[in-house]
């Protein structure tokens, strides 16, 4: 008879080693005929009893000792516990890469221009100034090219009708994201996809969906103290970057999320307001109000690499739709059009690189220094070749809403700027530009069709 013993140790491979023997001494023909002996099978019997009661108590019990004929065998059980987890030297990886990220680094520094001795604007008042409103900030935004824009069109507003209107400039951004959205599906996800455009981009948003006032869409929430669309463009991004990964190009369905993603962050733009005690809707208030026609504006480049008096795409990843409505002048016209302009009355919406050595957020100012380009030196092939191999780039977008001439004759330009460097200086929003800045490193720009009437007559 087999002994379970108090102390409960178990061998399993034995104890079925054992039966697979028993197995293999019978005579399997004899079993299916006869059956086996009485003896053999009241031993495997006991056998298999034993194997189950075993296995019932293992969960139970520390030990078991199983007694099998002559042999007894015995085995303890491995038993868990409950530890702190330790790993100092993972401790110790963490400490030193803090103290690490902690420690004093060079300050990063950049090479510019020393104005000390130079003769630059010290007011605002200096400036023959178009009437224009206060700056504000773009935020944590890539809209400089709206927020120029729509400060142009507020000055454009005032001297067509007399009337201060305070724009909204996240409306026409807004509906800028949608058709970029759409530009991406019918391309099948090559037209560039970010937060930049260009300042004529204001103006095909205005045609096609009109234009509110500040207080009917203010895009974003009240409480929310600057603008921001970092997490916004992310989202967007990467729902249709995997649109393109997996092939899908349901544009009613992709714009349908779009829309989702921007009332999210923006609100859901008026389809009507309430103005002045009036009812309009984006493109009654345009045309009754504003009096603003986006047909009556134009825009000028001036580049080598297109023919002059010809019109022409400015070929930057933000003329994502591939504008080609640019009029293309040489350079002495298109600075011509842009004094001639000012001091005509008319401001003007204009961009170009602010990315130089001469330019100041601090000092207010931007200029070309002689260690660049000597003034006289400034010509078309300079700034062809500057565009050409990318010293020049298409950076930001601003407003020009006045001049001064200075002892010297030379010409300085008062900018309305809504990025976050103009607001480092003494005059918060504002710089003043050299003529040389605007010669060299100013790329395009957005007017009234009536200021540049006789440049337009040459084409």
């Amino acid at each position: 008879m087999q002994k379970i013993m108090a102390h409960f140790n178990i061998c399993f491979p034995a104890l079925i080693i054992s039966i697979v023997f028993d197995l293999l001494d019978c005579n399997l023909q004899k079993y299916f005929k006869f059956g086996l002996s009485k003896l053999k099978l009241h031993i495997m019997i006991k056998k298999i009893g034993i194997l189950l009661l075993v296995t019932a108590a293992v969960n139970a019990q520390d030990t078991v000792t199983i007694n099998l004929g002559d042999t007894i065998e015995s085995k303890s059980l491995d038993k868990g516990q409950f530890e702190s987890y330790s790993n100092p030297f993972y401790g110790t990886i963490v400490k030193e890469s803090n103290q690490y990220d902690k420690a004093e680094r060079e300050e990063y520094k950049s090479f510019k221009m020393n104005f000390d001795g130079k003769q630059i604007p010290q007011s605002l008042d200096e400036f023959i100034i178009v009437e224009a409103e206060n700056p504000i900030s773009q935020g944590n935004t890539g809209t400089c090219w709206c927020f120029s824009t729509t400060s142009f069109y507020e000055s454009e507003i005032h001297r067509i009708t007399g009337k201060t209107i305070n724009l909204s400039e996240l409306y026409p951004v807004y509906f800028e994201y949608i058709e970029k959205a759409r530009g991406y599906v019918e391309s099948r996800g090559k037209t560039h996809l970010g937060e930049g455009s260009e300042t004529n981009a204001v103006q095909r948003m205005m045609e096609m969906h009109g234009i509110v006032p500040f207080s009917a869409y203010e895009g974003k929430p009240s409480e929310q103290p600057f603008y921001n669309h970092e997490k916004m463009f992310s989202e967007i991004e990467t729902y249709l970057n995997n649109c393109k990964k997996t092939n899908f190009w349901d544009e009613d369905a992709i714009l349908s999320n779009i829309k989702s993603i921007l009332n999210h962050y923006m609100g859901v733009p008026p389809s009507k307001f309430r103005y002045n005690g009036r009812t309009y809707t984006p493109k009654s208030f345009m045309r009754y109000v504003t009096k603003l026609k986006p047909n009556d504006y134009v825009d000028f480049m001036s580049l080598m690499q297109k023919p002059y008096w010809s019109q022409e795409e400015y070929k930057v990843p933000d003329n994502w739709w591939r504008s080609e409505e640019y009029y293309n002048v040489p350079l002495e016209d298109f600075m011509f059009a842009i004094k001639n302009s000012i001091e005509n009355g008319y401001s003007i919406s204009i961009g170009g690189d602010v990315s130089e050595s001469g330019y100041s957020s601090t000092h207010d100012v931007a200029m070309v220094p002689s260690y660049d380009i000597p003034s006289q030196f400034i010509d078309e092939n300079a700034r062809q070749f500057r565009f050409s191999n990318g010293t020049t780039t298409d950076d930001h977008a601003i407003h020009l809403i006045g001049y001064k001439i200075d002892d010297n004759g030379d010409w300085w330009f008062l900018i309305k700027d809504s990025g976050s460097g103009a607001q480092n200086g003494n005059f918060p929003g504002y710089y003043f530009y050299h003529e040389d800045f605007v010669k060299l490193k100013m790329m395009t720009f957005t007017i009234h069709k009536d200021a540049v009437k006789e440049t337009l007559d040459k084409f």
